[in-house]
Protein backbone atom coordinates (compact mmCIF):
# COMPACT_ATOMS: atom_id res chain seq x y z
CA UNK A 1 0.00 0.00 0.00
CA UNK A 2 0.93 3.23 -0.46
CA UNK A 3 0.82 6.51 1.40
CA UNK A 4 0.22 9.63 0.84
CA UNK A 5 -0.85 12.73 2.34
CA UNK A 6 -3.16 16.33 1.28
CA UNK A 7 -0.89 19.07 1.15
CA UNK A 8 -2.73 22.06 2.11
CA UNK A 9 -2.42 24.70 -0.39
CA UNK A 10 -4.65 27.69 0.58
CA UNK A 11 -5.13 30.03 3.72
CA UNK A 12 -2.84 32.58 4.82
CA UNK A 13 -0.26 29.81 6.61
CA UNK A 14 0.54 28.77 2.72
CA UNK A 15 3.20 30.56 1.67
CA UNK A 16 6.34 29.57 -0.52
CA UNK A 17 8.48 28.86 2.10
CA UNK A 18 5.84 26.60 4.00
CA UNK A 19 4.43 24.29 0.94
CA UNK A 20 8.51 24.07 0.15
CA UNK A 21 9.54 23.06 3.43
CA UNK A 22 6.31 20.73 3.59
CA UNK A 23 7.18 19.18 0.37
CA UNK A 24 10.28 18.47 1.54
CA UNK A 25 8.98 16.82 5.18
CA UNK A 26 6.90 14.49 3.24
CA UNK A 27 9.32 12.98 0.93
CA UNK A 28 11.85 12.92 3.64
CA UNK A 29 9.62 11.23 6.12
CA UNK A 30 8.93 8.41 3.48
CA UNK A 31 5.36 9.18 1.86
CA UNK A 32 4.41 8.02 -1.43
CA UNK A 33 2.35 11.14 -2.83
CA UNK A 34 2.20 14.10 -2.23
CA UNK A 35 -1.33 15.95 -3.77
CA UNK A 36 -3.13 19.10 -3.45
CA UNK A 37 -6.57 20.30 -4.17
CA UNK A 38 -8.15 22.97 -7.29
CA UNK A 39 -9.91 26.05 -7.18
CA UNK A 40 -9.39 29.02 -9.96
CA UNK A 41 -11.64 31.44 -8.32
CA UNK A 42 -12.60 32.40 -4.48
CA UNK A 43 -16.07 33.17 -5.01
CA UNK A 44 -17.95 33.29 -1.55
CA UNK A 45 -19.25 29.84 -1.81
CA UNK A 46 -15.29 28.32 -1.95
CA UNK A 47 -13.71 31.61 0.29
CA UNK A 48 -16.41 30.26 3.26
CA UNK A 49 -14.83 26.94 3.19
CA UNK A 50 -11.20 27.85 1.47
CA UNK A 51 -10.11 31.12 2.31
CA UNK A 52 -7.31 32.54 0.10
CA UNK A 53 -4.88 32.71 -1.07
CA UNK A 54 -5.73 29.36 -3.12
CA UNK A 55 -2.20 28.47 -5.34
CA UNK A 56 -2.96 26.71 -8.74
CA UNK A 57 -2.61 23.36 -8.54
CA UNK A 58 -0.21 22.96 -11.78
CA UNK A 59 1.67 26.02 -11.08
CA UNK A 60 2.14 24.56 -7.28
CA UNK A 61 3.17 20.83 -8.39
CA UNK A 62 5.51 22.29 -11.18
CA UNK A 63 7.32 24.21 -7.72
CA UNK A 64 7.28 21.55 -6.00
CA UNK A 65 8.55 19.28 -8.19
CA UNK A 66 11.64 21.43 -7.96
CA UNK A 67 12.26 21.12 -4.15
CA UNK A 68 11.44 17.12 -4.40
CA UNK A 69 13.10 14.62 -6.58
CA UNK A 70 11.28 11.02 -5.38
CA UNK A 71 7.82 11.65 -4.14
CA UNK A 72 4.66 11.19 -6.13
CA UNK A 73 2.66 14.55 -7.06
CA UNK A 74 -1.02 14.30 -7.60
CA UNK A 75 -4.23 16.56 -7.80
CA UNK A 76 -7.44 15.74 -5.21
CA UNK A 77 -8.88 16.65 -7.49
CA UNK A 78 -8.31 18.52 -10.17
CA UNK A 79 -12.27 19.70 -11.09
CA UNK A 80 -12.11 18.81 -15.14
CA UNK A 81 -14.80 21.59 -16.21
CA UNK A 82 -12.97 24.76 -15.28
CA UNK A 83 -10.16 23.78 -17.85
CA UNK A 84 -10.56 23.41 -21.67
CA UNK A 85 -9.59 19.44 -21.65
CA UNK A 86 -6.84 20.44 -24.39
CA UNK A 87 -5.35 22.56 -22.00
CA UNK A 88 -5.49 20.35 -18.99
CA UNK A 89 -3.95 17.54 -21.31
CA UNK A 90 -1.11 19.52 -22.21
CA UNK A 91 -0.33 20.92 -18.07
CA UNK A 92 -0.70 17.32 -17.16
CA UNK A 93 1.95 16.14 -19.49
CA UNK A 94 4.47 18.99 -19.37
CA UNK A 95 4.22 18.64 -15.88
CA UNK A 96 4.67 15.02 -15.65
CA UNK A 97 7.42 14.95 -18.42
CA UNK A 98 9.54 17.77 -16.20
CA UNK A 99 8.52 15.97 -12.98
CA UNK A 100 10.62 13.15 -13.84
CA UNK A 101 6.97 11.09 -14.51
CA UNK A 102 5.93 11.68 -11.52
CA UNK A 103 2.14 12.82 -12.05
CA UNK A 104 -0.73 11.46 -10.68
CA UNK A 105 -4.40 13.58 -12.34
CA UNK A 106 -7.22 12.98 -9.85
CA UNK A 107 -10.09 14.61 -10.92
CA UNK A 108 -13.52 15.26 -10.20
CA UNK A 109 -17.00 17.01 -11.14
CA UNK A 110 -16.29 20.17 -8.57
CA UNK A 111 -19.29 21.48 -6.69
CA UNK A 112 -19.22 25.16 -6.14
CA UNK A 113 -22.13 26.64 -8.18
CA UNK A 114 -20.80 30.46 -7.99
CA UNK A 115 -17.63 29.61 -9.17
CA UNK A 116 -19.09 27.54 -11.82
CA UNK A 117 -20.31 30.90 -13.20
CA UNK A 118 -18.02 32.76 -12.66
CA UNK A 119 -16.01 30.63 -14.89
CA UNK A 120 -18.89 30.51 -17.82
CA UNK A 121 -19.45 26.56 -16.83
CA UNK A 122 -22.80 24.89 -16.84
CA UNK A 123 -22.81 23.51 -13.04
CA UNK A 124 -25.88 21.56 -13.88
CA UNK A 125 -24.07 19.80 -16.74
CA UNK A 126 -20.84 19.07 -14.95
CA UNK A 127 -21.07 15.51 -14.60
CA UNK A 128 -21.43 15.23 -18.80
CA UNK A 129 -19.17 17.70 -19.26
CA UNK A 130 -16.76 15.75 -17.23
CA UNK A 131 -17.08 12.59 -19.34
CA UNK A 132 -16.85 14.61 -22.61
CA UNK A 133 -13.00 16.09 -21.24
CA UNK A 134 -11.89 13.08 -19.44
CA UNK A 135 -12.44 11.30 -23.08
CA UNK A 136 -10.62 14.13 -24.69
CA UNK A 137 -8.01 14.43 -22.09
CA UNK A 138 -7.28 10.78 -22.62
CA UNK A 139 -7.29 11.07 -26.68
CA UNK A 140 -4.99 14.06 -26.61
CA UNK A 141 -2.46 11.69 -25.13
CA UNK A 142 -3.07 8.51 -27.64
CA UNK A 143 -3.82 10.56 -30.89
CA UNK A 144 -7.22 8.75 -30.88
CA UNK A 145 -10.26 9.56 -32.62
CA UNK A 146 -12.80 11.13 -30.46
CA UNK A 147 -16.05 13.01 -30.41
CA UNK A 148 -15.66 17.04 -29.39
CA UNK A 149 -18.17 19.22 -29.19
CA UNK A 150 -20.21 16.73 -31.35
CA UNK A 151 -18.13 16.45 -34.18
CA UNK A 152 -14.90 13.75 -34.69
CA UNK A 153 -11.81 15.10 -34.66
CA UNK A 154 -8.20 13.51 -35.05
CA UNK A 155 -6.41 15.23 -32.07
CA UNK A 156 -2.98 13.61 -33.25
CA UNK A 157 -1.63 16.94 -34.78
CA UNK A 158 -2.81 19.34 -31.73
CA UNK A 159 0.10 18.17 -29.34
CA UNK A 160 1.71 21.15 -27.75
CA UNK A 161 3.40 19.85 -25.36
CA UNK A 162 5.73 16.22 -24.26
CA UNK A 163 3.50 12.81 -24.33
CA UNK A 164 3.01 11.77 -21.01
CA UNK A 165 6.49 10.23 -19.62
CA UNK A 166 4.71 6.75 -19.10
CA UNK A 167 2.55 4.48 -21.53
CA UNK A 168 -0.20 4.24 -22.04
CA UNK A 169 -0.63 7.86 -20.30
CA UNK A 170 -0.80 9.29 -16.97
CA UNK A 171 -2.86 7.62 -13.93
CA UNK A 172 -6.15 9.19 -13.86
CA UNK A 173 -7.83 8.62 -10.17
CA UNK A 174 -11.43 9.75 -11.09
CA UNK A 175 -13.72 10.89 -7.64
CA UNK A 176 -17.17 10.71 -6.55
CA UNK A 177 -19.35 7.75 -5.12
CA UNK A 178 -22.53 8.12 -6.61
CA UNK A 179 -24.19 5.88 -9.17
CA UNK A 180 -23.26 8.28 -12.37
CA UNK A 181 -19.57 8.56 -10.63
CA UNK A 182 -18.47 4.92 -10.15
CA UNK A 183 -19.66 4.29 -14.08
CA UNK A 184 -17.23 7.56 -14.43
CA UNK A 185 -14.27 5.37 -12.71
CA UNK A 186 -15.31 2.30 -14.49
CA UNK A 187 -14.46 3.87 -18.07
CA UNK A 188 -11.82 6.36 -17.55
CA UNK A 189 -10.01 5.79 -13.85
CA UNK A 190 -6.93 3.63 -12.90
CA UNK A 191 -8.24 4.11 -9.44
CA UNK A 192 -11.19 5.32 -7.74
CA UNK A 193 -10.41 8.20 -5.15
CA UNK A 194 -13.47 8.48 -2.81
CA UNK A 195 -13.42 11.69 -0.87
CA UNK A 196 -13.77 10.68 3.31
CA UNK A 197 -15.27 7.27 2.97
CA UNK A 198 -15.77 4.86 6.01
CA UNK A 199 -14.38 1.68 5.22
CA UNK A 200 -17.87 -0.31 4.54
CA UNK A 201 -18.35 2.30 1.77
CA UNK A 202 -15.00 1.27 0.26
CA UNK A 203 -15.77 -2.17 0.30
CA UNK A 204 -19.15 -1.88 -1.72
CA UNK A 205 -17.68 0.84 -4.16
CA UNK A 206 -14.91 -1.83 -4.84
CA UNK A 207 -17.70 -4.63 -5.28
CA UNK A 208 -19.69 -2.30 -7.76
CA UNK A 209 -16.53 -1.26 -9.72
CA UNK A 210 -15.82 -4.45 -10.91
CA UNK A 211 -19.10 -5.47 -12.18
CA UNK A 212 -19.12 -1.95 -14.17
CA UNK A 213 -15.62 -1.77 -14.99
CA UNK A 214 -16.46 -6.02 -16.52
CA UNK A 215 -19.63 -4.10 -18.40
CA UNK A 216 -17.09 -1.98 -20.09
CA UNK A 217 -14.22 -4.19 -20.69
CA UNK A 218 -11.70 -2.51 -18.29
CA UNK A 219 -9.57 -3.75 -15.88
CA UNK A 220 -11.59 -3.05 -12.66
CA UNK A 221 -9.70 0.45 -11.55
CA UNK A 222 -7.60 0.20 -7.94
CA UNK A 223 -8.59 1.73 -4.66
CA UNK A 224 -6.93 5.09 -3.27
CA UNK A 225 -9.18 6.67 -0.91
CA UNK A 226 -8.17 10.17 0.68
CA UNK A 227 -8.67 9.86 4.39
CA UNK A 228 -9.70 12.16 6.66
CA UNK A 229 -7.18 12.06 9.63
CA UNK A 230 -8.60 13.16 12.96
CA UNK A 231 -6.39 11.29 15.60
CA UNK A 232 -8.62 11.91 18.66
CA UNK A 233 -8.16 10.72 22.20
CA UNK A 234 -11.13 8.59 23.34
CA UNK A 235 -12.86 6.43 20.45
CA UNK A 236 -15.84 7.79 17.88
CA UNK A 237 -19.05 5.46 18.31
CA UNK A 238 -21.32 4.18 15.20
CA UNK A 239 -20.80 2.54 12.20
CA UNK A 240 -21.18 5.99 9.97
CA UNK A 241 -17.26 7.10 11.15
CA UNK A 242 -15.02 8.05 8.55
CA UNK A 243 -11.93 5.88 7.94
CA UNK A 244 -8.95 7.90 9.71
CA UNK A 245 -10.74 9.26 11.98
CA UNK A 246 -11.08 8.53 15.43
CA UNK A 247 -8.50 7.05 18.31
CA UNK A 248 -5.10 5.62 16.90
CA UNK A 249 -6.77 1.86 17.58
CA UNK A 250 -9.51 2.97 15.09
CA UNK A 251 -7.70 4.40 12.46
CA UNK A 252 -5.25 1.61 12.61
CA UNK A 253 -8.04 -1.10 12.57
CA UNK A 254 -8.80 1.52 9.48
CA UNK A 255 -6.08 1.01 7.63
CA UNK A 256 -6.04 -2.69 8.00
CA UNK A 257 -9.23 -3.12 6.79
CA UNK A 258 -8.37 -1.25 3.90
CA UNK A 259 -5.32 -3.09 3.39
CA UNK A 260 -7.59 -6.40 3.44
CA UNK A 261 -9.33 -4.94 0.94
CA UNK A 262 -6.55 -4.99 -1.39
CA UNK A 263 -6.23 -1.05 -1.61
CA UNK A 264 -3.47 0.00 -3.69
CA UNK A 265 -3.24 3.69 -1.79
CA UNK A 266 -4.37 6.34 1.00
CA UNK A 267 -3.77 9.92 0.94
CA UNK A 268 -4.36 11.25 4.85
CA UNK A 269 -6.19 14.96 5.00
CA UNK A 270 -5.72 16.79 7.98
CA UNK A 271 -7.86 20.33 6.33
CA UNK A 272 -9.58 22.28 8.99
CA UNK A 273 -11.06 25.60 8.30
CA UNK A 274 -9.91 27.05 11.50
CA UNK A 275 -6.28 26.16 11.39
CA UNK A 276 -5.42 27.18 7.99
CA UNK A 277 -3.99 30.48 9.67
CA UNK A 278 -0.88 28.59 10.67
CA UNK A 279 1.66 27.89 8.69
CA UNK A 280 2.68 24.28 10.14
CA UNK A 281 -0.96 23.48 12.14
CA UNK A 282 -1.14 20.62 13.23
CA UNK A 283 -0.26 18.39 10.30
CA UNK A 284 2.89 17.67 10.66
CA UNK A 285 2.61 16.53 14.45
CA UNK A 286 -0.58 14.76 13.23
CA UNK A 287 1.94 12.83 10.11
CA UNK A 288 4.63 11.84 12.67
CA UNK A 289 2.08 10.33 14.94
CA UNK A 290 0.60 8.37 11.89
CA UNK A 291 4.59 7.39 11.05
CA UNK A 292 5.39 6.13 14.05
CA UNK A 293 1.62 4.49 15.26
CA UNK A 294 -0.15 3.27 12.83
CA UNK A 295 1.65 2.95 9.12
CA UNK A 296 4.69 1.45 8.41
CA UNK A 297 6.58 3.87 5.61
CA UNK A 298 9.63 1.58 4.87
CA UNK A 299 7.48 -1.52 4.35
CA UNK A 300 3.93 0.36 3.07
CA UNK A 301 2.55 -2.35 5.86
CA UNK A 302 -0.05 -0.71 8.69
CA UNK A 303 1.68 -1.21 12.10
Amino acid sequence: MRFGINLINNGPGATPDSLAERGRYVEEVGFDLLMISDHVVLTEDVAAAYPAPFYDPFVTLSYLAGTTSTVELGTTVLIAPYRHPLLTARMAASLDQLSGGRLVLGVGIGWAREEFAALGSDHSRRGAITDEYLEVIRAAWTSELVSYDGEFVRLRNVRTAPMPRREPHIPMWVGGASPRALRRVARFGEAWHPLHPTVAEVRRGQRELRRLAEEVGRPAPVDAPRLWLRILPEPVPGDDRPAGTGSLDQIRADVHELAELGVDAVVFDTYRREALDTAHGDDIAAFDLLAERVIDLATGQPR
